[in-house]
């Protein structure tokens, strides 16, 4: 067992009790193939919470001053996490998450891209839509409902995953394709809340 598994299982064993953590619609993600999960974002604990409820590795992108100090970098790359610079306009960090995908990994991403201050759904960045669009991957929306306090229950629900056949084949914008996916993502933080 890598250090991915051991952290992923140390970080999920105390969070979920802590949390009184409750998972919903695991079987949303496929076992197999490329699959984006696009979660909602409200605590620095988010990759962790997710990465531990899902069943399959993931892959995160993360903001690149993260990786500015050695240890630091060295313990998030070990987690499967990768520097992108602000404004998703970083091309190696693009086209890395795009080869991750290609060998059917599982992508993790906050499309607003920073944690809200207010718990309310942001607006979603368009490079999120850029990844549904130019890869096969399934899109899984996830909801998070908080709010992270010790002994208040906590919910991650994955949502069934979002239609990108017809954006995919109309050549749809990535940005009618990142409202289309944090609607999605809205549904669910609405439907329950």
């Amino acid at each position: 067992m890598g250090f991915y598994h051991v952290a992923k299982n140390i970080v999920w064993y105390t969070l979920k009790p802590l949390y009184r953590m409750e998972v919903i619609g695991k079987e949303n993600i496929p076992k197999n193939g490329p699959v984006i999960i696009c979660s909602n974002h409200i605590s620095n604990l988010d990759p962790p919470v997710v990465g531990g409820s899902s069943p399959r590795d993931l892959h995160f992108l993360a903001k690149e001053e993260l990786f500015e100090k050695k240890w630091l970098s060295k313990l998030l790359r070990s987690l499967n996490a990768f520097p992108i610079k602000r404004g998703m306009s970083d091309r190696a960090a693009l086209r890395q998450a795009l080869q991750l995908l290609k060998d059917n990994k599982v992508l993790g991403l906050f499309p607003e891209g920073t944690r809200s201050k207010s718990g309310k759904l942001g607006k979603g960045l368009t490079g999120i839509g850029f990844f549904a669009l130019r890869s096969d991957a399934v899109v899984v929306p996830c909801a998070i409902i908080g709010p992270y306090k010790i002994g208040k229950k906590l919910k991650i629900i994955y949502g069934s995953p979002v239609n990108m056949t017809e954006l995919r084949n109309t050549k749809a914008s990535a940005k009618d394709a990142t409202e289309t996916i944090m609607e999605a993502i809205k549904v669910l933080l609405e439907n329950n809340s």
